[in-house]
């Protein structure tokens, strides 16, 4: 699934390329990636003749808001992408659900083979009532800025495992499974670490490799891992893979001690550290 770095890419590029743009028509083929309707036609009147003034984005939620003051939102699921394409002959690639054409040329097509994603038109002021996830979000932490002492009072009083914490959407929006590991790696600490146990060095630690790995993760643009499922609207691969210090890389050499990286099972979730240099 895109975490934050990943979608935050997708922001950045939607900003540069569609913003300013008319809707013309709006193609729906798969009806579940519009669930929240019963038919198709609610969903393209909701967006034909709009034009897009902006992109947000709040956790890994994608908000393309509308001139007549509502809100597209866009939620990639697993394997959902968004692609830019230059033209209406451009061949449609599989499992593409979603076709938007615009009046200036061009289209946005949303392609999801595992239809987990959804798009959905609503009201912007309205929009907690329709994704309580979104009611309940935690900080931002490539929009919200924290003194780490503040950060290290949130920590401590949240009393959970560090992976746990750090993946918990209410505390921090964003986060997943890899960049929780590569966040953990970057500042030493181990996975299972209470979070109300941790010194005030520690804390420091955390909070800078919290910024730090996301920062370098939107960088690279992205994560692009072995299915390639994420690629950014252009249709290229991320690069960040290429500097994972522990990711999906076991039984490899840590990069900062040279003893081996484990994989273990947590939640039903892999999770890859060092245990030498991670404590």
């Amino acid at each position: 699934m895109p975490e934050l770095p990943e979608v935050e890419v997708m922001r950045r590029d939607l900003e540069k390329e569609i913003v300013g743009k008319k809707i013309k028509t709006v193609e729906v083929s798969r009806m579940r990636t519009i669930r929240r309707y019963r038919q198709r036609k609610p969903f393209i009147s909701a967006l034909e003749g709009n034009k897009i003034t902006g992109i947000q984005r709040r956790g890994k939620y994608l908000l393309a808001k509308l001139d007549n003051g509502d809100v597209l939102v866009i939620h990639l699921g697993m394997s959902g992408q968004l692609r830019r394409a230059a033209g209406t002959k451009e061949p449609l690639a599989k499992h593409t659900h979603v076709v938007i054409t615009f009046t200036q040329g061009g289209q946005l097509r949303f392609i999801d083979p595992r239809t987990f994603g959804e798009m959905f038109v609503t009201q912007l002021d309205g929009i907690e009532t329709e994704v309580e996830e979104l009611a309940h979000l935690g900080m931002d932490p490539l929009e919200t800025v924290v003194s780490w002492d503040y950060f290290g009072e949130l920590v401590a009083q949240r009393q959970a495992k560090l992976k746990t914490l750090l993946m918990d959407q209410k505390f921090i929006a964003g986060i997943g499974n890899i960049y929780s590991d590569e966040i953990l790696h970057h500042a030493g600490l181990r996975w299972d670490r209470m979070s109300n146990e941790l010194r005030p060095e520690e804390i420091r630690r955390l909070y800078r490799a919290v910024g730090e790995v996301l920062h370098d993760g939107v960088k690279y643009r992205g994560s692009s891992l072995a299915d390639e499922q994420y690629v950014d609207l252009f249709g290229k691969l991320g690069s960040f893979q290429t500097h994972h210090q522990v990711y999906a890389r076991d039984g490899q050499a840590c990069l900062r001690c040279r003893r081996e990286i484990v994989r273990e099972k947590v939640g039903g979730r892999s999770t890859f550290f060092c245990p030498f240099c991670q404590v």
